[in-house]
C-alpha cells in the first residue's frame, strides 16, 4: 500500500457505507481494517464493492486500494463529478441502499448528476425507492436543492432475489444549502400510499389497499393508496408484492412506513391483508413518535444542517434510530441544534 500517513483508522465493517460518503465530502482519505476479519467469509460483501465502485464513478481521481483477502480498505477521494452514468447494483441490497448515500452526495458535484440505477427497488431491508421519493425529496427541498431537473423515477420495479428493476435519479448542483428551521411538524391532513404487485395476481394490491384502509380509516378520511401493478419486462425478474405509506402534517412534514413480502423460496407466505394491516400500523407507530423528520431520513437532515451555512438550523426529532444515533456521532456538528421528543 501506498503512503497513508494522513488517512483517518477505522476498524471493522460497521457504518462503511457513512464512512466513505463523510470521507468524500470532507475529502479527508480513510483506511478501514478488520473488515469481517474473524467471519468465515471474510473481507467486503459484493453490495459493499458495488457501493465502492459507485463512488469511483461519481467521482474523479478516487483512490482505491484492497488488500488480497478483502479485509482492508484505503479510499482517498477525489472530486465529487457528477454527470451522466449508469450503474448495475447487487442485488443483495435495495437500490435503496445506493441512493440514500447519493442524496447525500448529489447535491454537491461539479455537474447536475443524472443515473441510471439497475438492481431491486423494494426489499425489507433497505427505503425502497417510493419511500425515498416521497419523503427524502421534499426533505432535500427545504434545504433549497429544487429544479425541474430534480427528479426519482422508477422505471422497472424489482424485488429480491433476482432484481430487475431500474430507477432514474437526477439531481441539480446546489453550492449553498438553506438552513432550516423545522419545529413544528403540525397535525396530519392526508395519507397516501402506493400498493404494488409483480408477477402475481393485480388482485393481491387491492387486497392490500382494503386491509390498510381498515385500520386507516378509523383516524382519518383523507386516504388515498394507488395500485401499481407492472407487466412484462418492467416486473423484474422476481414475484411479490408491497405497500408503503406517507402521512403528511398541515406543515409539509412527511412521515413514512413500508412492508414487502417475503423474497421468493424465504420464509414463509405472507397474506397481503397481514401485510396491508402491518404496515398501517408501523405508520400509526412512526406518527406516534413524532417529529418534523421520519426515523427513514434522520440521518440525511442531520448530515445536510452540518453541512449548510453558519446560521442555526433547528429541527425537531422523534427517537433517534440507531442508524442515526451512529452518524451523529460521526458529524461535527457546529452552529446546528436538533431536538429529540421522547416516547412517554
Amino acid at each position: 500500500m501506498a503512503s497513508q500517513a494522513h488517512s483517518l483508522s477505522y476498524s471493522g465493517c460497521n457504518f462503511l457505507r457513512q464512512r466513505l460518503v463523510l470521507s468524500t465530502l470532507s475529502g479527508r482519505p480513510v483506511k478501514i481494517r478488520k473488515i469481517r476479519a474473524r467471519d468465515d467469509n471474510p473481507g467486503l460483501r459484493d453490495f459493499e464493492a458495488s457501493f465502492i465502485r459507485l463512488l469511483d464513478k461519481v467521482t474523479n481521481g478516487s483512490r482505491i486500494e484492497i488488500n488480497q483477502t478483502g479485509t482492508t480498505l484505503y479510499y482517498q477521494p477525489g472530486l465529487l463529478y457528477g454527470g451522466s452514468m449508469e450503474h448495475d447494483c447487487s442485488v443483495l441490497r435495495g437500490i435503496g441502499y445506493y441512493l440514500e448515500s447519493l442524496l447525500c452526495l448529489a447535491p454537491f458535484m461539479k455537474h447536475p448528476l443524472r443515473i441510471v440505477l439497475r438492481g431491486v427497488t423494494n426489499d425489507q431491508v433497505d427505503p425502497s425507492v417510493d419511500v425515498l421519493k416521497a419523503t427524502a425529496l421534499p426533505l432535500l427541498k427545504q434545504f433549497g436543492i429544487d429544479s425541474e431537473s430534480f427528479e426519482l423515477k422508477v422505471v422497472r420495479r424489482g424485488m429480491p432475489p433476482g432484481g430487475g428493476g431500474e430507477v432514474f435519479f437526477s439531481c441539480p448542483v446546489r453550492k449553498v444549502l438553506k438552513p432550516i428551521q423545522l419545529i413544528d411538524p403540525g397535525k396530519i391532513k392526508r395519507i397516501r400510499g402506493m400498493a404494488y404487485s409483480v408477477r402475481v395476481s393485480p388482485q393481491m394490491a387491492n387486497r392490500i389497499v382494503d386491509s390498510a384502509r381498515s385500520i386507516l380509516n378509523k383516524f382519518i378520511p383523507d386516504i388515498y393508496i394507488y395500485t401499481d401493478h407492472m407487466k412484462g419486462i418492467n416486473s423484474g425478474k422476481s414475484p411479490g408484492f408491497g405497500l408503503s405509506l406517507v402521512a403528511e402534517t398541515t406543515n409539509g412534514t412527511f412521515l413514512s412506513a413500508e412492508l414487502a413480502s417475503n423474497p421468493q423460496g424465504q420464509g414463509a407466505a405472507m397474506l397481503p391483508e397481514d401485510l396491508g394491516r402491518n404496515c398501517a400500523r408501523l405508520l400509526l407507530e412512526e406518527i406516534y413518535r413524532g417529529g418534523c423528520v421520519d426515523s427513514t431520513n434522520q440521518s440525511l437532515a442531520l448530515l445536510l444542517m452540518t453541512l449548510g451555512q453558519q446560521d442555526v438550523s433547528k429541527v425537531l426529532l422523534g427517537p433517534l434510530s440507531p442508524y442515526t444515533h451512529r452518524k451523529k456521532d460521526c458529524l461535527f456538528v457546529r452552529k446546528t441544534k436538533f431536538i429529540v421528543t421522547p416516547l412517554d
